[in-house]
């Protein structure tokens, strides 16, 4: 038999299912984010600007030359030279049936996210990361775009400057939840990230931009930029996407050497455990219309404004320092017990 050069099979895996029995499967977002995808490599294009399918979507390519099967996002990178003119290309060019939220364009965006979600029109979804909420006007489906930046050679240099954004996420977090724009606090750590990308514009590493804090200690995908650039256009799904230069080598520093899809001598298979493969970003979703049949509780919001006043119970306590003071204490304690219960609770 021709062997063939990716993986075929293609098991089904439903994201939500309707009172009525009707129900979304992962396969059928997939082909909605494909609308995005084709609408922004065409804004791309017309604009010369370069993009790459990045993380799970690179990973894709490779194993299926399309989606992961039960994928259920995309995620593109941007070069930082080229981050204004996209932002600017995609206010002139992009089509009336998608839009796109960034911190450029509404400072309620929160910055700690990916640097742009660009959704489209008449559908809607609802991610799992319930303490950083959608703050901006529609939650319609997306794709991830995030800034690929300069980083130090230096490992430990890097992580040096990682730090202080990832101390001060917390504090961005809370404000966040809170209602606060802290634009201030947003202003600051873009800055910083910019002056790192700038300080090691002759650096040999390119990684996304360190205003994103979410990977582990020393285990941010840092990736060298000959192996990253130039993008090269790769099979996707019957069109044509582009990825990493050398996406092989990225892919096995990336997610580990045994990623990739294996021959067994009758057909690739793939190499993650089967108790692995779910979709794991979504909450709620709709991809008829902008409004959910369900409005999930944002679980996230209210543990931390639970927290916020049992904290303040417990200052006024200790300002106090009476006998009412212990009481006051208590009424700390069983506020957050309260609020992760709640939070606990679906």
């Amino acid at each position: 038999m021709k062997k063939k050069d990716c993986i075929l099979k293609r098991d089904e895996y439903i994201l939500k299912t309707f009172d009525d029995g009707t129900s979304v499967t992962v396969r059928e977002l997939q082909l909605e984010i494909l609308d995005i995808m084709d609408e922004i490599h065409r804004v791309c294009t017309k604009n010369k600007i370069e993009y790459c399918l990045i993380a799970g979507s690179a990973l894709g390519i490779c194993n299926y030359k399309g989606f992961i099967p039960w994928d259920d996002d995309m995620d593109i990178c941007i070069k930082r030279e080229d981050w204004d003119r996209f932002i600017e290309a995609m206010n002139k060019d992009l089509s009336d049936k998608f839009y796109f939220h960034c911190y450029e364009n509404d400072k309620k965006y929160n910055i700690l996210i990916p640097s742009m979600k660009v959704r489209k029109k008449n559908t809607y979804i609802q991610e799992v990361n319930y303490l950083l909420e959608n703050r901006c006007e529609g939650d319609g489906i997306f794709i991830d775009v995030v800034i690929y930046d300069n980083v130090a050679d230096n490992k430990i240099v890097d992580e040096l400057y990682r730090t202080p954004i990832r101390l001060l996420m917390p504090l961005l977090v809370f404000l966040d939840n809170l209602g606060f724009k802290a634009v201030w606090l947003k202003n600051m750590i873009l800055s910083f990230s910019k002056y790192y990308g700038k300080k090691y514009k002759n650096s040999k590493k390119v990684s996304q931009t360190i205003a994103i804090p979410w990977e582990k200690f020393m285990k941010e995908p840092i990736f060298l930029k000959e192996d990253v650039y130039p993008f090269k256009l790769y099979d996707f799904e019957g069109r044509k996407y582009y990825s990493y230069n050398n996406i092989e080598k990225i892919l096995k520093e990336w997610y580990g050497p045994n990623c990739l899809k294996k021959w067994d001598g009758n057909e690739w298979i793939e190499t993650l455990p089967v108790s692995k493969r779910h979709p794991k970003h979504i909450a709620n979703i709709n991809l008829k219309t902008d409004i959910p049949d369900v409005i999930n509780k944002k679980k996230g919001t209210r543990l931390v404004r639970g927290i916020t006043l049992a904290i303040f119970v417990a200052l006024l306590a200790l300002l106090l320092f009476n006998d009412f003071s212990f009481k006051l204490l208590g009424i700390g304690i069983m506020l957050i017990g309260f609020s992760i219960i709640l939070f606990i609770d679906r």
